[in-house]
């Protein structure tokens, strides 16, 4: 029950001057148009960035794109023109790029050239005469989706509307126009809503097992199904999978097995010897085969739990949300409902901020310095884990409890170090325990989050040159977690603005600082901060925790999570249920990547719900009759719409309107909690009131107060 991996965020972001550069507001991109060959590939620099930077490619099927190290390299896929846009937390800058040598004698054919498709159906296109690797795109990955195998591109219909499919190989792309209508007949079909998600927004992975492992490639897959016509939720009798899909992007991510050394070293590590691309609990990378889930009777969802999924595409460019297709069909084989979602997965947990070998430094640079000298490994992943293995002999060799953990774990006793280099890699958890790794650790040694966190809270940050537990935004977080590349932090929360347009909540806000989170008497990954601690009697607060790190206690309970769960003395949201057991991830979104998310491959599945991204508040997801109630909705809401609008005097009137006041304000004039995310159109008394998306609903919108008429 507690086999949860999880991972937060790492990052530092170097500047690279790029003379001549293009710019706006900040962001430095050189060149500003390139032209490159199909197959051939060139690169972009980028200078002046602040916070995470993001690129994308217009069209995929011309030119690829991918970011590392204040650069982005452009590869040509087929002849033809398209724009990189390359943007970070405050602008962005586009690239025009030319790709040639793709056209000149192709003979890539494609049939049909059109597609008429009802939801949830599919279609096929046939490939022939392509030259090299083929891959299939689709236009709008929430209308159709499209998959390449065998001279084969399957189509499948998700939702109404238009998209195209671009077809392209390595000299040449062709496009098929696809066009979904309303669903197909039986009865089933268009019935039932299916909800899927990942437990903890981010889950970590090392980039390199060779020397030593924190965490394997461990993602965790749950999903919901509910019967729109009795809005209630269906456990038994239907089989849910879980297979590879492209994001809008074109990036679809089906193997794992190659872009990792993991399977490489999992005996040595874990004692398992799974088959590649299967991981420790025996279930499957996601692939174009579909991969089935089971039913967990304890915690009312279906799960696959251990997937290995990594964070590199099949194009090879890093990617940290892949989604999966999530499937829901009746004993039959009839599909009754599908759903995307992303399966987060980030590689920049890293230590190398302090622990890289480097020539030169500053004092904090070279604080981490073992005494015997820098390794200089050619490999970045490798140098600065075998830095870390060096320096914790240095600190721990000789010393009885140290003797005996080798011992223990049949290491070398001449310490960690030689272990690894004699190529047995090191796994952190065997002696320092995690709730991570159920089962791990050696009595009486520190966890290993109370070791690192405890550690390296007086660590003085190389960049800012302040110690970490000092620092009181991400940054100091991001050292070792995923932060600049990966967006852990990336929901509702991160965007929250202070009086100065800053960042108003970090990871201090929640998890106090690094001392707090190290504390030995803490249980990690379970001992974590609930959502009432800021939503509570109408507020929002923006920090969970006092200037001591104590979390907050209260009494209300309209948004509190659920007590006791998933072990006595714990209460974590990825666990606990609300309106109709449903999961609070199903609605809300998955822990770090609550709805609206910064990423759009987050958002995809609550725009295909109820056609906008945000929480599911729209009551005809799931209720194909829509029920009038009073406070039977999530959280004791009412029912929402034209309904309600009739409705809504008779209540205040004849139940008093302080419950009112809960959501729209002491001064009924409306609060955060009564904003629509959409904008939207009602009835009132004989006429029309429309509201944009943002507006705070009140009783002075229709009347004069909650006294007038």
């Amino acid at each position: 029950m507690l086999r949860r991996f999880a991972s937060y965020a790492f990052g530092a972001i170097m500047a690279l001057l790029a003379a001549g550069a293009v710019h706006a507001d900040g962001l430095k991109v050189s060149p500003s148009s390139l032209s490159v060959a199909v197959g051939a590939s060139a690169q972009v620099r980028i200078s002046e960035s602040r916070g995470t930077v993001s690129v994308r490619s217009a069209n995929p099927s011309i030119a690829t794109a991918a970011y590392a190290n204040q650069r982005v390299t452009v590869t040509g896929v087929a002849g033809g023109k398209t724009t990189i846009t390359i943007a970070d937390s405050r602008s962005s800058s586009k690239v025009e790029v030319t790709v040639s040598g793709g056209s000149t004698g192709s003979s890539l054919s494609v049939s049909p050239t059109s597609l008429a498709l009802a939801v949830n159906a599919t279609g096929q296109i046939q490939v022939s005469g392509a030259s090299g690797s083929v891959s299939a795109r689709s236009a709008n990955s929430l209308v159709a989706t499209a998959s390449y195998a065998n001279n084969v591109v399957t189509v499948r219909a998700l939702t109404v509307g238009s998209t195209s499919v671009t077809i392209a190989d390595s000299r040449a792309s062709r496009t098929v126009a696809v066009t979904v209508s309303g669903t197909t007949g039986g009865g089933t079909l268009g019935r039932y809503a299916l909800i899927a998600w990942n437990d903890l927004g981010m889950h970590c992975m090392d980039g390199d097992y060779s020397v030593f492992s924190i965490l394997p490639p461990y993602n965790n897959l749950h999903a919901q199904l509910v019967d729109t016509n009795n809005a209630s939720l269906v456990t038994s009798g239907v089989k849910l999978t879980y297979e590879s899909v492209a994001d809008a992007n074109g990036s679809i991510n089906t193997i794992s097995s190659t872009k990792t050394n993991f399977w490489q070293f999992v005996k040595s590590l874990f004692g398992a010897e799974p088959a590649p691309d299967v991981g420790l609990t025996g279930n499957p990378a996601p692939s174009l085969t579909p991969a089935q889930m089971v039913f967990n009777t304890v915690q009312g969802w279906f799960e696959a739990e251990g997937i290995p999924i990594t964070p590199i595409d099949d194009f090879r460019n890093k990617h940290f949300y892949p989604m999966v297709k999530v499937v829901a069909r009746d004993s039959a084989g009839r599909e009754l409902a599908s759903t995307n979602t992303v399966l987060p997965v980030s590689d920049e947990m890293t230590c190398k901020g302090c622990h890289a070998s480097i020539t030169t430094g500053s004092a904090a640079q070279t604080a981490a310095k073992p005494k015997a000298g820098w390794v200089f490994d050619s490999s970045v992943e490798r140098d600065w884990k075998r830095n870390v293995l060096r320096l914790h002999d240095e600190k721990h060799l000789g010393t009885s409890a140290y003797t005996q953990a080798l011992s223990t774990q049949k290491y070398d006793a001449r310490g960690l170090a030689v272990t690894a280099e004699s190529g047995r890699p090191i796994l952190c958890a065997s002696c320092h325990g995690s709730n991570a790794l159920p089962g791990t650790g050696i009595a009486g040694v520190s966890a290993l989050t109370s070791a690192i966190h405890t550690k390296h809270a007086k660590a003085i940050d190389p960049v800012k040159n302040v110690a970490l537990d000092a620092d009181t935004n991400r940054s100091a977080c991001y050292q070792c977690h995923p932060g600049s590349e990966t967006k852990c932090l990336r929901g509702a929360m991160s965007n929250v603005a202070d009086a100065n347009g800053g960042e108003a909540i970090s990871c201090q806000n929640c998890h106090g600082n690094m001392t707090n989170v190290g504390k030995p008497a803490r249980t990690g990954w379970l001992q974590q901060p609930n959502c009432q601690a800021c939503h509570y009697n109408g507020k929002r607060e923006t920090s969970a925790v006092d200037a001591s790190g104590v979390l907050r206690i209260v009494s209300d309970t309209r948004f509190a999570t659920n007590p006791n769960k998933p072990a006595a003395g714990f209460s974590l949201f990825r666990f606990s249920k609300g309106h109709g057991n449903l999961q609070c991830e199903a609605c809300h979104g998955a822990t770090h990547a609550e709805y609206p998310s910064v990423e759009a491959n987050d958002n995809a599945q609550s725009i295909k719900l109820q056609g906008y991204a945000g929480t599911i508040t729209e009551c005809k997801t799931c209720h194909a009759s829509v029920p009038n109630t009073t406070n039977g909705g999530p959280h004791g809401m009412h029912t929402i719409g034209d309904a309600w609008v009739d409705r809504h005097g008779d209540v205040a009137e004849g139940s008093g309107r302080n419950g009112c006041a809960y959501c729209h304000g002491a001064d009924f004039r409306g609060s955060p909690l009564s904003e629509i995310k959409v904008a939207k159109t009602f009835q009132v008394e004989h006429s029309t009131k429309s509201f944009a998306a943002g507006h705070k609903i009140g009783c002075y919108d229709c009347h004069n107060g909650p006294s007038g008429d």
